[in-house]
């Protein structure tokens, strides 16, 4: 029986999340929030994965010597809590949750906005001190007026479309949007643009190098003096000292918070932004409603394990390609590449030199980059020393000199998507094709030239074999006499009496004795065995 996946809770999860976790039969959890970093580092060390929250510092020490970690998934989005280089550095693979809060983040943006318009707040505050002052607390409306969203990803996206339901122009920035022709808002390609246009400006960012100050004194000094701004992303994206200056300088009219460069604010400027008569301030509430915690809460565990069972890797920060949602189309593929590249290594003998990689087909619109640490994983396991993932599959490529390319082509021959792989080593060359029947039945359906049809999972045998009469009934014969039986048979010849390929799925996987009994068969030129994980739904 293989030894269980053990998960770390080291934050304060949801229920939903811990009950999801102790239900999976081969998951073993440990829900320990609270400790502290010296026995985190020295427990974390012990589990193939943790999930963290905001609280937990997955940083120094408690990564330093991971041991068996291979994964941390973070119930949320920011992930400023996390040591990314150091993570990618030793094959952790770093995961968010962008999906769970969305609505959530979406829709405190929102009522900051409102509480900003109409001056809900101070209203409140004057009712609960025994005043009725409704000239003082006059507002206006949102409807006509100009909405500038910058970020235009899962939550700003939302935003913007709340906007056109409140009769809003909606005006989106973002530099690695690309527009599909059905948005409900303008997309504008300058920031001073967007700045100058804006009556509410609104961030959706993370914080990065880039976008650490991305509005700052410049930017205010172009706006209009009754423009309101708002940060629901990130603290510091909106530069707090500028904020303070634009305020008291009737540069703009007003600004809602919701995040800190240090939580609580102790930054001198955030401190005076919270207590200033133009600004409505939360405790860094947009993901904080019972909903988006039990959803992240499972997504963090659903993703964490799914990964460490070997499966679709999502929403990782630290991999190529997987920051994003997977094309559907592509996610058989991601699936499919790791078989390939396990068969292609095992049938190659040599020095490996050359990886190339192609995808075929409509798949070559999409964002492939997924795909060459995905064959990297299946082509490198157990030729190096280290736990191969999508996080180190590239940087382990890279320092044992391998050359890998990877291509794309809209021309797939007769079919509609083509995955295929090729291999050089200083023996020679080795091809594998493969593809997906029905859009989610993976199928290897050429090796070395030779045409199949061949399930890539479980135990499998390949031979390559004379192709005469009663070739089939001596291996076989071998198989019969170990106890093994034949799930399914593919073949296939070149030409007439010249030589052909035999692909096996066997129930059981055969032992070494057996394939030496295969290859020292007279009609045997090379006899292979593969085991390779179950397909997604044939467990």
């Amino acid at each position: 029986m293989a030894d269980k996946i053990k998960i770390l809770v080291a934050d304060k999860l949801s229920t939903l999340g811990t009950d999801w976790l102790e239900a999976q039969d081969d998951v073993e959890v440990l829900n320990k929030p609270g400790m502290s970093p010296e026995e985190l580092a020295e427990t974390v060390r012990e589990y193939d994965g943790m999930i963290v929250r905001s609280a937990v510092q997955a940083k120094g020490d408690v990564i330093a010597n991971p041991g068996r970690l291979k994964g941390i998934a973070r119930a949320g989005v920011g992930v400023d809590n996390i040591d990314i280089p150091t993570c990618t550095q030793k094959g952790i693979i770093v995961m968010n949750t962008p999906d769970g809060n969305t609505l959530s983040t979406a829709e405190l943006a929102w009522a900051l906005i409102l509480s900003m318009s109409r001056n809900i707040a101070a209203a409140n505050a004057s009712m609960r001190a025994g005043e009725w002052n409704r000239k003082a607390f006059s507002g206006t409306q949102v409807a006509g007026k100009t909405l500038a969203v910058i970020g235009l990803g899962r939550i700003g996206r939302a935003v913007a479309e709340r906007g056109t339901a409140f009769e809003m122009r909606v005006l989106g920035y973002d530099p690695f949007y690309q527009p599909k022709g059905d948005e409900s808002f303008e997309h504008v390609t300058d920031l001073d643009e967007l700045c100058k246009r804006a009556d509410y400006l609104t961030v959706h960012v993370p914080k990065t190098a880039d976008t650490a100050g991305m509005i700052s004194t410049e930017q205010f000094k172009m706006m209009k003096p009754t423009a309101r701004v708002i940060n629901a992303a990130r603290g510091g994206v909106i530069d707090p000292e500028a904020l303070l200056v634009a305020l008291n300088d009737d540069e703009i009219a007003a600004a809602a918070i919701d995040v800190y460069t240090s939580e609580p604010p102790t930054n001198e400027a955030e401190v005076a932004l919270v207590n200033h008569p133009k600004t409505v301030c939360v405790p860094h509430l947009g993901a904080s409603t019972a909903e988006a915690q039990d959803q992240v809460a499972v997504d963090a565990a659903v993703q964490l394990v799914e990964a460490l069972r070997g499966g679709a890797v999502r929403n990782a920060i630290n991999a190529p390609g997987f920051g994003e949602a997977i094309p559907e189309l592509l996610k058989p593929f991601l699936e499919l590449a790791p078989r390939m590249g396990t068969i292609v290594s095992t049938i190659a003998t040599g020095t490996l030199k050359k990886l190339e990689i192609t995808c075929r087909g409509d798949i070559a619109d999409l964002n492939i980059a997924p795909v060459k640490p995905c064959v990297l994983m299946g082509l490198l396991a157990g030729k190096v020393e280290e736990t191969v993932n999508v996080i180190n599959a590239g940087p382990l490529a890279e320092e044992r000199g391998l050359d890998v390319a990877l291509t794309s082509s809209k021309k797939a021959r007769e079919f509609a998507n083509l995955l295929e792989v090729k291999v050089t080593t200083d023996k020679g060359t080795h091809t594998v094709l493969g593809t997906i029947f029905g859009n989610k039945y993976p199928r290897v359906i050429s090796i070395d030239g030779y045409s199949m049809e061949m399930r890539p999972e479980g135990d499998v045998v390949i031979l390559v074999n004379d192709d005469t009469p009663g070739a089939i009934s001596k291996f076989t014969s071998v198989l019969a006499e170990a106890g093994l039986n034949i799930a399914d048979l593919t073949l296939s010849r070149k030409q007439r009496l010249g030589t052909a390929m035999v692909g096996l799925n066997l129930d059981d996987a055969p032992a070494d004795e057996v394939v030496a009994q295969l290859k020292a068969l007279d009609c045997v030129e090379g006899a292979w065995a593969v085991q390779l994980p179950p397909l997604a739904g044939t467990e």
